[in-house]
């Protein structure tokens, strides 16, 4: 029986509700990377590192709310939290204690977090970060590198997926993206070439872990690198910790490394998976969100920034809990830990099959390549992989959808090429993923023969 065809009879209740969303939704989705040929699964309810669809079906998961999990669902610190601010009110369109306290664990957290503002999503962290460095350096001229994703508003949507020169997205002018400047990922060459000659850029901004997540790593040295070339010309440097804050270290990349960007956007864990994000950085840039008794300085310095549900009381309660448990450094040093397990459990499999994949990453996060052909793959240790990072974007879609749905029917859930691990991902958890794999894997050659050619 075909993958797809044998989860089509496990799901019928999934089946139903997808017919329901296609007739409110386009492509009956929320989010681009739940879709999913012939439906999604549809989520009941979840707890630690597992969740229940619908039909009753139990999953491990490795979504874990698309990174925001850390925790893993419904940690009881975190829930209860919440069920206490939720009895005192959801929105009280006003300051509160929560938020002040939220701000203060960032601070004391993050190295280079002097000043903080809330905003509700990684998205407009970005959005934000950029408009400060503008705003304070007087210049013009974004540099992001290739693969790297900060969002999707309109002047980072470039750069994202290939070919890299066009904008991700349709509805995108190109007078917005005129003055964004993409480089290769691979070579920081091309970089201090455009900081030497180019005097009206305001920002580098960048994923520290390296491009989705470090699906293609950065080096601390490579950071250390940029760092030094920014700040010999005046050029602001903003790392997108919206993967990597609170996850590389409690700190974040930049406490693990001990390099100071001058902002750094947070989300997801921030949260503790409920909507939250913020921008910290240093209080001579942060100064341009604050007012003045100046009404020249407030109407022509000052940047604009409302936004309804900023740090509202039930995120910063959430927010609070996650990162006070974080901040003891057991999740982290575990959740890497559980990574490590997962990853070594996958290549055994790989390994087993005679197959040109490779599951790779650093601390908490795994990836997975299915197109990978290393010369040193015999030596390699399967963390810092340093291929080709154009690979990434060399997928075949039959393969991965595929691949997602014999999961799926196995008990596991994953975006497909990589996954975000909780420190809940036990050993008894990582052995029966690498079962599911294992079965997956030995289904899939079965079905689809010629994509499995041996390394």
């Amino acid at each position: 029986m075909k993958p797809e065809q044998e989860y089509a009879e496990k799901h019928p209740l999934s089946a139903a509700l997808y017919e329901r969303a296609l007739r409110v939704f386009p492509s009956g989705v929320t989010h681009d990377a739940r879709f999913l040929r012939p439906f999604p699964i549809y989520v009941s309810r979840s707890r630690g590192a597992k969740k229940w669809d619908v039909d009753g079906r139990e999953y491990i998961d490795y979504w874990m709310g698309h990174g925001a999990l850390i925790l893993g669902h419904n940690h009881p610190d975190v829930v209860e939290a919440l069920h206490r601010q939720i009895d005192r009110g959801a929105h009280y369109g006003a300051c509160h204690e929560l938020e002040v306290e939220w701000g203060e664990r960032i601070v004391n957290l993050v190295p280079s977090a002097e000043r903080v503002r809330f905003t509700a999503s990684g998205t407009e962290a970005t959005l934000m970060a950029v408009r400060l460095a503008r705003a304070c350096t007087g210049k013009k001229k974004i540099v992001r590198f290739e693969g790297h994703y900060h969002g999707w508003h309109d002047a980072l949507s470039i750069g994202i997926f290939p070919p890299f020169n066009i904008p991700d997205s349709s509805g995108t002018l190109e007078s917005f993206l005129s003055s964004t400047v993409v480089l290769p990922s691979d070579d920081l060459q091309p970089l201090e070439d455009l900081l030497e000659r180019d005097s009206d850029v305001a920002c580098v901004i960048l994923e520290p872990s390296g491009g989705f997540s470090g699906a293609y790593p950065l080096t601390g040295e490579e950071l250390r690198a940029v760092r030094e070339m920014t700040e010999k010309r005046g050029v602001l440097l903003i790392f997108d910790e919206v993967i990597t804050g609170f996850r590389f270290s409690p700190g974040g990349a930049q406490a693990l490394y001990g390099i100071k960007p001058d902002l750094s956007c947070f989300a997801k864990i921030l949260a503790g998976g409920l909507p939250g994000g913020a921008v910290a950085g240093k209080r001579d840039i942060m100064r341009y969100l604050e007012f003045r008794e100046d009404a020249e300085w407030n109407r022509k310095k000052k940047i604009l920034h409302p936004g309804t549900f900023n740090a509202n009381p039930i995120s910063a309660a959430s927010g609070v809990a996650t990162l006070s448990i974080i901040s003891r450094g057991e999740v982290t040093t575990r959740a890497n830990q559980c990574a490590q397990k997962i990853r070594d459990i996958l290549n055994r499999v790989i390994d087993s099959h005679g197959i040109s994949w490779c599951a790779h990453g650093e601390h908490s996060v795994v990836h997975l390549l299915m197109n990978h052909s290393c010369t040193r793959r015999e030596t390699c240790d399967r963390r810092l992989c340093r291929y080709d990072y154009r690979k990434i974007y060399q997928k075949d879609p039959m393969l991965l959808s595929s691949f997602r749905i014999a999961m799926l029917n196995q008990g596991v859930d994953s975006i497909g090429d990589h996954w975000w691990i909780s420190w809940l991902h036990s050993e008894d958890i990582a052995e029966k993923t690498g079962h599911a794999f294992n079965e997956s894997i030995g289904m899939l050659k079965q079905a689809l023969p010629d994509r499995f050619p041996r390394p």
